[in-house]
């Protein structure tokens, strides 16, 4: 019987590479898994890695070709909106694409399927709680310059009005890295505004680099931080000293005290051992995607995107996240509030 083939989206590199080994590695468990349950389909399951973090001319040929040869059966993994939006024209009613990173929301488009966090449900919750417990009245948005950051604020700015909130001010980066001087020019602005709080949309090294000279500055000890991308291998980055008064918020985070989230951290431990990569958000959202690609696929009963469609609404599964819910194309899920503590989270409430 031949293999269901699983494009597998990650960054190798650039500023997102600092997620692709636990990305690789949870993505190894999440196929043994499957393989001693069934596959999909009642067929073996292979994942096919693909590069995210390559310039999009070479990464649009190379998934192209593996499509053209009918090569994979379906499509998931952690990567940014921009590689999104780069490769849905040519994934699109071809094969299910399911998309598990947190995003800026109202993606519609046929055979997507959004397990990540979105703003409404995400942010808007969380900066209503450390308005309350912090003060974080006056927001700084520092984002890298795509899609995701961008809509994210667009999408926010009209909603903290209601809360007492609003944005000082914004800066967009380079997604491929800011330079030294434009870190330290976008902190000056920072410190200008009287931001009580910056909103940090930041992926991997370039968040880690800017929790680096936010610290240098002093900044960390009088504003507050919040991001939605900054998991485990982010504070290990970043360095314990640079993580005071930093706060993430998400559907998953490694020190949950949940059985699901202790679950999958013990089936991770056991499959790959003590030393390997540190688990952290961005790897638990591709298990997830793997997961809920199953689950639709098999509800479907066909890896055809008309018949996945027409199946994905309603569908409900069990994971590490706890009980998810598709409404339309979209996941629902709990979601949390979390403080860093030196090398990982202190969870501090469900949002």
């Amino acid at each position: 019987m031949s293999d269901f083939v699983v494009g597998v989206l990650l960054h190798f590199q650039g500023p997102g590479g600092i997620y692709g080994p636990s990305c690789q590695a949870v993505t190894e468990l999440a196929v043994a898994e499957l393989n001693a349950t069934g596959g999909i389909l009642g067929r073996p399951v292979r994942a096919e890695l693909l590069d995210a973090g390559q310039p999009t001319p070479q990464l649009r040929h190379r998934l192209g070709a593996a499509l053209d040869a009918g090569r994979l059966h379906g499509l998931t993994g952690w990567h940014t909106s921009a590689v999104r939006h780069a490769v849905v024209p040519l994934v699109q009613r071809r094969v299910p694409y399911v998309y598990p990173a947190a995003y800026e929301g109202a993606e519609t488009r046929p055979g997507l399927y959004v397990t990540g966090e979105v703003p409404s449900a995400q942010l808007f919750p969380a900066i209503e709680r450390l308005r309350t417990a912090a003060g974080a009245r006056r927001w700084f948005v520092v984002g890298d310059d795509y899609a995701w950051p961008r809509g994210t604020y667009a999408a926010l700015a009209p909603q903290l009005a209601g809360l007492g909130a609003g944005f000082a001010g914004a800066r967009f980066l380079p997604e491929r890295g800011a330079s030294d001087a434009q870190l330290a020019a976008t902190l000056d602005e920072v410190e200008r505004s009287g931001a009580e709080g910056v909103l940090l949309l930041m992926v991997g090294q370039n968040g880690v680099r800017f929790n680096r000279l936010f610290a240098r500055r002093g900044l960390h000890e009088r504003v507050v931080r919040l991001s939605t991308l900054m998991e485990e291998n982010m504070l290990m980055g970043s360095g314990a000293g640079a993580t005071a008064n930093l706060y993430s918020t998400g559907g998953w985070f490694r020190s949950l005290a949940t059985a699901e989230a202790l679950d999958l951290v013990g089936r991770y431990t056991a499959h790959h051992g003590l030393h390997a990569p540190a688990i952290g958000a961005a790897a638990e959202a591709c298990y997830e995607g793997i997961l809920a690609l199953r689950t639709i696929v098999e509800r479907a009963g066909s890896a055809a995107v008309a018949a996945t469609d027409r199946s994905v609404d309603g569908l409900s599964y069990e994971g590490p996240r706890g009980h998810v819910r598709f409404r339309g194309n979209h996941a629902e899920q709990r979601l949390y509030l979390a403080r860093a503590d030196g090398f990982d989270f202190e969870p501090l409430a469900t949002l």
